[in-house]
């Protein structure tokens, strides 16, 4: 590996291909961009699609070829082993991959030290303030707007966890009732709980010819409040059934090894490890109060709730030019911010602070 030498025929095809893929992002539904975007202005380490694609426009055979080295002296590892296999086995096919990747003579593996540690952060938006960001389509053929609101609530924490998911649970089909069927907005329009290095928040996106980003978003804000009644109206009786659903569906046992591996390695990524997620949830779930879930429900969602920390990006789509100039040129409205600087907004935001311990082995027996 240490040699690596491209071979040019093949480097074309595969460049061609990857650069093909980078540019059909324009042509990606905008429910698809607006998650994009969304990522974009969350995460630390986040470079927008169009820096890529033209990194890799210059990218040569030759130029490839001398950062292979350089990728090879920070080498870090993560490793997970699942199936029929004892403790020590795992450790010891570990220790053996470390060893051959890092103490065989005239290794050019060289393990990265503690100092280059990469992690991705996520930034903390504001309480009380709702950030927008606009954007044209990047299809004006495509008619279709799109809008994503996301509620920033909390780093992972088992409690809040779930409050959160009941609350998804509970009104995830009334949203799609009150957004899609009655008020015909249009055929994508869900509502969803969302991990972005272990911050959870909570998540809608409405897809929508009939009407632009904004209104959209105004009609979100609108079931929020409408939804809120429901909420503090909740009986004794429903509560335990939402509770019952969401604990029957926490001790659903994995379908497969693959679903199983993507649990594990979502622990392992996000750098959360609760590897006994599902059981220590469940327990709090049993214990928990309706007045409890009324409270965080004031507390971090309904609409000017104190700890409400709201990010919506909208996409106007070719049939909405209008309304995004109008949109554009009108004065914020109190308790909002315009994002026109991802990366200036990104600068100005204090991170939450990363899950990821940093290198180290660690076992689950």
């Amino acid at each position: 590996m240490k040699d690596f030498a491209p071979y040019p025929v093949s480097f074309k095809r595969v460049k061609e291909t990857a650069v093909k893929d980078y540019q059909n992002f324009k042509f990606s539904q905008p429910y698809y961009q607006a998650s994009n975007y969304l990522s974009l202005i969350l995460e630390d380490q986040n470079w927008p699609w169009v820096e890529k694609l033209e990194a890799l426009s210059k990218l040569e055979p030759d130029s490839l070829a001398k950062f292979i080295p350089h990728l090879l002296s920070k080498t870090f590892l993560e490793c997970y082993i699942q199936g029929n296999i004892e403790p020590n086995d795992a450790t010891s096919i570990v220790q053996e991959i470390e060893d051959t990747i890092f103490n065989t003579p005239k290794s050019v593996f060289k393990s990265m030290s503690p100092s280059q540690y990469l992690i991705r952060r996520v930034i903390t938006l504001e309480n009380e303030l709702k950030c927008y960001h606009q954007i044209e389509g990047l299809n004006q053929k495509n008619e279709n707007s799109s809008v994503v609101q996301h509620i920033q609530v909390h780093l992972d924490d088992a409690l809040s966890n779930i409050k959160l998911q009941l609350f998804a649970l509970i009104a995830r089909q009334p949203a799609a009732n009150q957004l899609r069927t009655i008020e015909q907005l249009g055929y994508i329009a869900d509502l969803y709980v969302r991990s972005d290095r272990g911050v959870r928040a909570l998540e809608i996106v409405i897809q929508s010819t009939v009407k632009d980003p904004s209104y959209l978003d105004a009609r979100v804000d609108e079931f929020f409040k409408m939804f809120e009644n429901k909420i503090h109206e909740l009986s004794d009786k429903d509560f335990k059934r939402y509770v019952k659903s969401l604990i029957d569906s926490k001790l659903e046992k994995s379908k497969n090894l693959w679903e199983e591996s993507d649990f594990y390695w979502a622990e392992i990524e996000a750098g959360t490890l609760q590897f006994d997620r599902g059981r220590s949830e469940v327990s709090l779930l049993r214990e928990l109060k309706k007045e409890e879930f009324i409270e965080f429900f004031d507390q971090y969602i309904r609409i000017g709730a104190p700890q409400r920390k709201t990010l919506s990006v909208q996409v106007f789509g070719g049939k909405h030019l209008a309304e995004f100039k109008k949109a554009i040129a009108e004065a914020d409205a109190p308790k909002t911010y315009r994002i026109t600087d991802i990366f200036g907004f990104k600068r100005s935001r204090p991170l939450y602070r990363s899950l990821k311990g940093g290198p180290g082995r660690m076992t689950m027996d």
